[in-house]
């Protein structure tokens, strides 16, 4: 048995609501098949075949997409750095996730959100520990607050998951506050923790709706206000076209 069934294997034996599925051959479909487990898997404790397996997988996994080290890139602006590329293979102190309210990750399969991917490559000991962070705080996440973990089977130390604003309907002085409060949280606790690097999606923009110009334009500033008496280095990261070209006008 290969790694990925006998990892398959044991998500499907650890329910007792799921039965009857059929491991797939072809090697993508096992992997969606895969990932889908682990993103509706529960916050439970895995044993230690499982996790010694999971981290073995998932790390050659990793290096096969190619693994970027922010050593290798060039700044934009003293400090900070622009990167086009997928957030899970990008070697820094931190990367930030934007997370949800109930900060245990995105629990629909295969979804495309960043909180999704973390979740999946970094492996099901992320939620775990996102569980426990949770269950001693004893409420859902604020808004434009922050919370720093393990990262596990990604290549960056550490991850720093932070809940961004909604924007429904007209973009408020409030929504444009929060998504500041965001970006100082993750920051602050970065230099608290003694994390030299750190990596930003573009949060609350998207499916969240917040305008991807005034986001952009609110990480930029507070960044820069930021690193007037903090070393800390910046990436901001960008998956699309377009917010790449609305970083490049704004920095430089």
């Amino acid at each position: 048995m290969n790694r990925l069934d006998f990892l398959i294997d044991h998500l499907i034996s650890e329910r007792q609501d799921i039965g009857g599925i059929e491991i797939p051959e072809d090697e993508a479909e096992k992997f969606r098949l895969y990932r889908s487990l682990v993103n509706i898997r529960p916050a439970w404790e895995a044993d230690e075949d499982f996790l010694q397996a999971e981290d073995e997988y998932l790390t050659e996994l990793t290096a096969s997409k190619g693994i970027t080290d922010i050593a290798d890139l060039s700044p934009a602006e003293d400090g900070i750095c622009l990167w086009k590329g997928d957030i899970t293979t990008l070697k820094c102190g931190a990367i930030v996730n934007a997370a949800n309210s109930g900060m245990t990750g995105c629990w629909q399969p295969c979804h495309s959100c960043i909180d999704n991917c973390i979740h999946t490559f970094a492996g099901v000991r992320l939620r775990y520990e996102c569980d426990r962070i949770m269950q001693e705080q004893g409420h859902e996440e604020p808004t434009g607050m922050a919370k720093l973990t393990r990262a596990y089977n990604l290549p960056c130390d550490y991850v720093i998951h932070t809940v961004g604003p909604i924007v429904q309907g007209r973009l408020t002085e409030e929504h444009c506050r929060l998504l500041e409060s965001s970006y100082k949280s993750c920051l602050e606790l970065a230099v608290q923790n003694s994390i030299d690097s750190i990596a930003f999606c573009c949060i609350s923009t998207g499916v969240f709706g917040f305008p991807q110009y005034k986001a952009a334009e609110i990480a930029v500033r507070t960044v820069r206000e930021f690193r007037k008496s903090s070393g800390i280095k910046v990436i901001f990261n960008v998956f699309r076209e377009d917010d790449h070209e609305i970083y490049k006008g704004l920095l430089g």
